[in-house]
């Protein structure tokens, strides 16, 4: 099943806002796909997607330093950060 590129960019949009919401926590890809309700490897897709644009930004390591084999958390780069806390000020 194809999904739309709107429909792809409507749910970037709410992977972008829970990251958001968690900032400056990294998060799990696990947790982001069962918050928002979607299949973890297309989360992940999309992820890797938004890294790309550099919107968020991958950790591969956990908090010793120690490099994760399969896992992966994210957060919003602080460029995405800033332009998300200035349309949430300009809202309210």
């Amino acid at each position: 099943m194809k999904i739309s590129e709107k429909k792809r960019g409507k749910i970037c949009e709410q992977i972008l806002l829970y990251l958001f919401s968690e900032s400056p926590k990294t998060i799990f890809t696990s947790h982001i796909a069962q918050e928002i309700a979607r299949d973890e490897e297309f989360v992940k897709k999309l992820l890797r997607e938004l890294k790309e644009k550099k919107l968020v930004i991958e950790v591969n390591k956990n908090k010793e330093g120690i490099n994760y084999l399969i896992r992966s958390r994210w957060k919003l780069s602080n460029a995405a950060y800033d332009i998300y806390k200035r349309s949430q000020s300009s809202v309210f």
